[in-house]
């Protein structure tokens, strides 16, 4: 049985969907106005490796995971007027790179992608809803949330009302009932994105769009809904509050599931902070895509990661041994030790122990329910490079060193570890690889 860590529960959990046959998860996706760093693709590869692990113990159409496009928020709209092009142009172009960035890492596509901008009728029924019932109002062409109207608001966070007044870097406005009311519905100015509403033209706040597309798409209570550790407070509260009011109290999720940050030393990784690698840069230095997400998955999802080369050059040694030993193999039965270990709150760390006692068939299929060793022995150590150009020069070095000319022989092995080939002699010859 699957246990997972509910934040709003503070314990794990065993897992029961509410239904077995359409179990729901939502994640918290991108906002697309820059390039993905590695730590935003960690939520990605934690909650892909979670929805097959949903799968293999539910069945393969057991589950509907739907992951979000934020393509409306200030920050896009700051990059296309500093662009001079419509924020449409800055949003396909960032969402094209996530997609391509977290596919490198063997992320699935989710079931269901729903896009902010193609939800404005469901967002705005939804804060329609609200107001009539009291728990929101218009001021000064916005529509607000009213905390003091939910009396169980701060259960997921459980925060006292002033940390959470200045957890949430609330706007100070004059039109505000209460300094903790945060923004559903707000103008848009001349020349700026924005749709017609009964409130005047405007755009959404960025809480009300997940409550809506969950319950367009999923429905007004899910079984799972996930993102980072930094979206416990404000934004999942305020999507628990939205959603509960909207719908005569059901809960949003029966389950929590957070993830920790990537950090560089002292803090988390972030764009505002500068201090980020992005998966596309780590491609572009040649580490695969494999490695990357075994990196990810080295620490427990709800642990803090510190990434350094160290963890990357380990991911690298790692998963050359498991293509070793395993990457020429058939798929087999999955390992029941690698099972308990992801179906205990998804303890990848003790998962990936595992594997490496593990060897051909059974090796292969549990690796695989991780995203790992999806590809041959021979791609892995051998990948896109001449093959024909390499073999040439390993004749080369062969008559050079049956010429008794080493230093030439010596010259062409250290060419071709500067580009990144092992040789490897042996009883049968030489063999090569990729580093």
């Amino acid at each position: 049985m699957i246990r997972l860590h509910d934040t709003l529960a503070r314990e794990k959990r065993p897992f029961v969907p509410l239904n077995p046959r359409r179990i729901t998860m939502y994640v918290c996706g991108p906002t697309v106005y820059g390039r993905a760093h590695i730590g935003n693709a960690r939520p990605a590869v934690v909650f892909d490796t979670l929805a097959r692990l949903i799968r293999h113990e539910f069945g393969e159409k057991s589950l509907v995971y739907a992951r979000n496009v934020t393509d409306v928020d200030d920050k896009i709209i700051a990059s296309a007027k500093e662009e001079g092009v419509e924020p449409s142009v800055i949003t396909e172009r960032y969402e094209r790179f996530y997609l391509e960035d977290m596919g490198a890492l063997g992320v699935r596509p989710p079931d269901v992608a729903p896009h902010a901008t193609q939800e404005i009728a469901a967002m705005v029924a939804m804060i329609e809803r609200l107001v009539g019932l009291g728990n929101a109002y218009e001021a000064e062409g916005h529509v607000l949330f009213s905390v003091p109207s939910d009396p169980d608001y701060g259960v997921l966070s459980k925060r006292d009302r002033d940390a959470m007044i200045a957890g949430a870097r609330v706007e100070v406005a004059p039109y505000k009932r209460d300094p903790a009311d945060f923004v559903l519905w707000k103008p848009s100015g001349e020349g700026v994105i924005g749709w017609d509403s009964p409130w005047g033209r405007g755009r959404p706040g960025w809480h009300i769009e997940c409550s809506a597309m969950i319950k367009a798409h999923l429905g007004e209570t899910i079984d799972i809904h996930g993102g980072g550790l930094d979206l416990i407070f404000p934004h999942h509260e305020n999507e628990i509050a939205q959603s509960r009011c909207a719908h005569a109290g059901a809960p949003l999720a029966r389950y929590w599931v957070h993830n920790g940050f990537v950090d560089m030393g002292a803090e988390k990784m972030s764009k505002s902070l500068g201090n980020i690698v992005t998966p596309a840069d780590l491609l572009a230095q040649g580490h695969r895509g494999e490695t990357l997400r075994l990196a990810l998955l080295s620490a427990h999802y709800r642990q803090p990661l510190p990434w350094t080369e160290a963890l990357v050059s380990q991911a690298k040694a790692t998963l050359d041994g498991l293509y070793r030993k395993g990457g020429g193999a058939q798929t087999g039965e999955v390992d029941k030790g690698v099972l308990e270990a992801l179906s205990d709150d998804l303890n990848t760390p003790l998962a990936l122990s595992r594997l490496s006692t593990l060897e051909g068939d059974t090796l292969k299929a549990s690796a695989q329910l991780l995203g790992l060793l999806e590809t041959s022995t021979d791609e892995w150590f051998r990948g896109d490079v001449d093959a024909s150009a390499i073999e040439a020069r390993i004749d080369e070095r062969a008559e050079a060193k049956k010429n008794r000319d080493f230093a030439a022989a010596d010259r062409i092995r250290d060419q071709l570890k500067g580009e990144g080939i092992v040789l490897e002699d042996g009883p049968d010859g030489t063999t090569w690889r990729r580093e």
